[in-house]
């Protein structure tokens, strides 16, 4: 491919690849997440300006400072959380949509979560499926409004989950989000039962941390 724009044809080429070099070959094993990752326009829903590099293994920066995983980390997490077809499912840090727009071909309908206005502008511009509601709000206090949820994807790196979140899903519900712990990011998987909800990691992989999941700073007596 040359320094041209990217044709229809040389963008199936990239996400064909992406299929191929990034998702089979590191425990994407779903085969209903590779085919909906493989059919869905990534291209899309970034910035027109980032398209020709929309399928690369690194994140991509957004408008306003934000950042979106980079394809496989997004595989990773849908494919933890175990989707069914009549799931409902809140995505937290919808961005422009891509995440909603491959849940949608996966689960019964997606409540996509938003908090910078001109990127769920730009989400609802691209995404033409009514499964999918794109609405803003902070995202460290979820959508309550459609709760209770099967399952919740995080799509980034939070310091912890809140409690908020914990409490908009089902019991037996099934959370994935990316971790920050001392610096370093991993994947983990969350379950809500009788006990409780707890997070077991299940991969050491770089993801972008979302704004707003701080840990709650604990007091400590001055010296």
């Amino acid at each position: 491919m040359t320094d041209s724009i990217p044709t229809h044809s040389d963008f199936d080429a990239m996400r064909h690849a992406m299929v191929v070099s990034q998702l089979r070959t590191s425990a994407v094993s779903d085969p209903a997440v590779v085919a909906a990752m493989g059919d869905v326009p990534r291209e899309a829903f970034v910035p027109k300006a980032q398209a020709a590099v929309a399928y690369r293994d690194a994140p991509l920066p957004l408008p306003g400072g934000r950042a979106i995983n980079p394809p496989l980390i997004t595989g990773r997490l849908l494919t933890a959380a175990e989707l069914q077809p009549t799931d409902r499912v809140l995505l937290v840090g919808a961005a422009m949509g891509y995440g909603a727009a491959v849940l949608a071909r996966l689960v019964g309908s997606v409540v996509a979560l938003e908090e910078d206005a001109a990127l769920a502008a730009a989400a609802r511009d691209v995404i033409a499926d009514a499964k999918v509601d794109v609405v803003e709000g902070p995202l460290n206090a979820g959508w309550v409004q459609g709760a209770p949820y099967d399952v919740i994807v995080i799509d980034g790196a939070v310091e912890s989950v809140p409690q908020a979140i914990v409490d908009q899903l089902a019991p037996g519900g099934r959370l994935t989000t990316g971790i920050v712990d001392r610096g370093v990011t991993r994947l983990a998987l969350g379950r809500r039962t009788d006990g409780g909800f707890g997070l077991v990691d299940f991969a050491d992989l770089g993801c972008v941390e979302l704004p707003g999941f701080a840990k709650p700073k604990t007091f400590q007596f001055a010296r």
